[in-house]
């Protein structure tokens, strides 16, 4: 490179410093306790920087809970086509609550920051709403409950495996084990597969 040239700016690479700063801040802090300061400063850019990039905290965050909404969908793929495929879905769902903590964490700031529609519900609605159709088809089947409406059981599959994530503390006060000890993991599985249970 010739002397007085300046390297490219590698705004890709920026832009993904900021959200992977945007993300450790909004775990830590939630929206209202993060400041586009301390993003851009951990990022290592100005903050200029990032409101021409992403626009302000608002917008930064909700791009940070689709990122991390996608790589769960990803991840724990859900198939209700029986009680062994809902005891999967539950194991799976633990282990990545415990891998990526950030997720259960982002969705609980959300739940304080918004009392009206959250960012991307509309897309989130319908994700949520093709697994609950996919234990439904399963009830007409025979393969799971039906004394349950199927939205209703897969609330409350969510909330089984959701809990120890979100509050790990009050698990390991009740049962003296961490989230990640296999019998609250166990535990966790077999109460889902229970409560589905036709």
């Amino acid at each position: 490179m010739e002397m007085g040239k300046r390297m490219a700016w590698d705004v890709e690479g920026t832009k993904r410093k900021i959200i992977e700063a945007a993300t450790d801040e909004f775990v830590a802090h939630g929206q209202h306790g993060t400041t586009i300061e301390r993003i851009a400063k951990r990022a290592g850019v100005n903050k200029e920087r990032v409101y021409n990039y992403f626009g302000g905290k608002p917008e930064l965050f909700a791009l940070v809970l689709r990122e991390k909404v996608a790589e769960g969908a990803v991840s724990v793929p859900y198939v209700a086509t029986g009680i062994d495929d809902v005891g999967g879905f539950e194991s799976r769902l633990v282990d990545f609550n415990q891998a990526h903590p950030e997720l259960i964490r982002l969705l609980a700031w959300e739940a304080l920051a918004y009392t009206d529609a959250v960012p991307d519900e509309e897309k989130r609605v319908e994700r949520y709403a093709r697994r609950t159709d996919e234990i439904r088809v399963a009830q007409d089947a025979g393969a799971l409950t039906t004394s349950l409406d199927a939205d209703m059981l897969h609330v409350l599959l969510l909330a089984l495996a959701g809990y120890g994530a979100l509050v790990p503390q009050v698990v390991r006060m009740i049962t003296g084990v961490g989230t990640d000890d296999e019998r609250y993991r166990a535990a966790v599985v077999e109460a889902a597969r229970r409560l589905a249970a036709p």
